[in-house]
């Protein structure tokens, strides 16, 4: 994937990671665009910065993804990258009888939604130069956080969904996948300063060298992530649960 000269559109680029990649893409010599739930956030990603862009998007409504897809495409015929970010976590008592009100959101955003708006954008895409897409996954894909079964699980079949896709697009699209660690986001309460989690900042910045090796990686995976991303394959998936379930 070239590294300068693109345009970038990222979903959920309002905050967090998000943000911090769309402004370290911007910085590199990228046109950005940035999506998101709320006007007042993107404003702040993009402020100051030309050639980068905000607008809004319910990434739950398949409707407004397609809205949202033919108006980019009509403003930003460049487009030729796709990042699909936008996410959500909740925790969730699995021991007895609830609500799935959280579990079913949790879908719709984190699997539907880059699903739809890969589909909304990957015909303009195939025809673009240098096309590539980028989907954030999870360590959690590979090992899952007891806390957060359904985002666990959603976070696995975009790393299925992503290989597929690769396969795919093969000479077309180029896929990568992006498998953040428990990074200092908003993310969940309280999340933005716990401790053991990587700061934001440094996560960005080892992500941003890490994709602009040559040729780039079919998956991005910082140093923090590798024990979750390979526990499997080292048999030390046991280990891994009783890490995470004790947080």
């Amino acid at each position: 994937m070239k590294t300068q000269g693109n345009t970038i559109l990222v979903t959920g680029g309002g905050s967090g990671i998000g943000r911090a990649l769309a402004q370290r893409w911007h910085d590199l010599g990228n046109k950005v665009i940035v999506a998101g739930r709320r006007q007042e956030a993107l404003d702040e990603t993009i402020a100051g910065r030309e050639s980068m862009f905000g607008y809004t998007l319910d990434i739950d409504d398949p409707w407004a993804i397609e809205e949202f897809a033919s108006e980019i495409i009509a403003r930003h015929p460049d487009l030729n990258v796709l990042v699909n970010n936008a996410g959500v976590m909740r925790y969730e008592d699995v021991t007895a009888r609830r609500d799935l009100k959280d579990a079913e959101e949790t879908v719709t955003t984190n699997l539907l939604g880059p699903i739809r708006l890969t589909n909304a954008l990957i015909d303009h895409l195939t025809a673009q130069p240098d096309a590539a897409l980028i989907n954030l996954t999870s360590g959690l894909a590979f090992v899952p956080f007891p806390k957060a079964p359904t985002y666990s699980a959603t976070k696995a079949a975009m790393h299925s969904y992503t290989q597929a896709l690769r396969q795919n697009l093969k000479g077309k699209v180029e896929v990568i996948e992006l498998a953040p660690p428990a990074v200092q986001t908003d993310l969940t309460p309280g999340q933005a300063t716990r401790d053991g989690y990587m700061p934001l900042g440094d996560f960005a910045d080892e992500a941003m060298r890490i994709w602009q090796q040559q040729p780039t990686p079919t998956e991005i995976n910082v140093e923090r992530v590798r024990f979750l991303r390979f526990a499997e394959r080292n048999s030390q998936v046991d280990e891994a649960l009783e890490m995470l379930g004790a947080l």
